[in-house]
């Protein structure tokens, strides 16, 4: 018999992916709320354009209360959200995304703890950012034209 020992620790991530090759990204070792996403939003206005067409799932997160009141006041005007069908991940860009970061570029990867991985899923990510040709496969994956 194996005994293993389990714990509840991990990574939550959000991210985003822009038509010319720009990948974002929130990662925190713990569950996000609708904080983290109001703080994502706003960071992608610093960063990426002060006009957004934001492609969301239907994750309770992006449907709380600070997050509809940032769309209202800050957000009006500069961040457009197009809700995903239910139950349609293949349509998301970012989808595509964690799935090559899943199956290629952390497979096989064992970590001993939750800081290994944080690091790791960094490293990850930054191969994936030099590489921007791969972004407009995800876009395709999800049958959207870049």
């Amino acid at each position: 018999m194996l005994k293993e020992w389990q714990t509840h620790d991990h990574l939550s991530v959000m991210g985003a992916v822009t038509p010319p090759g720009k990948i974002y990204s929130l990662v925190r070792q713990e569950s996000l709320t609708g904080l983290h996403s109001v703080a994502f939003l706003r960071h992608l206005l610093c960063v990426a354009g002060d006009r957004l067409l934001v492609i969301w799932d239907r994750s309770p997160i992006h449907r709380r209360a600070a997050v509809q009141e940032f769309l209202a006041a800050e957000g009006s005007g500069h961040v457009h959200i197009e809700p995903l069908p239910p139950y349609a991940p293949d349509l998301n860009p970012v989808e595509w995304k964690w799935r090559h970061l899943k199956e290629i570029e952390l497979c096989n990867l064992a970590c001993l703890d939750l800081e290994e991985l944080h690091m790791e899923f960094h490293l990850a990510l930054e191969r994936v950012r030099r590489k921007p040709y791969l972004v407009p496969s995800f876009f395709a994956g999800a049958r959207l034209s870049v």
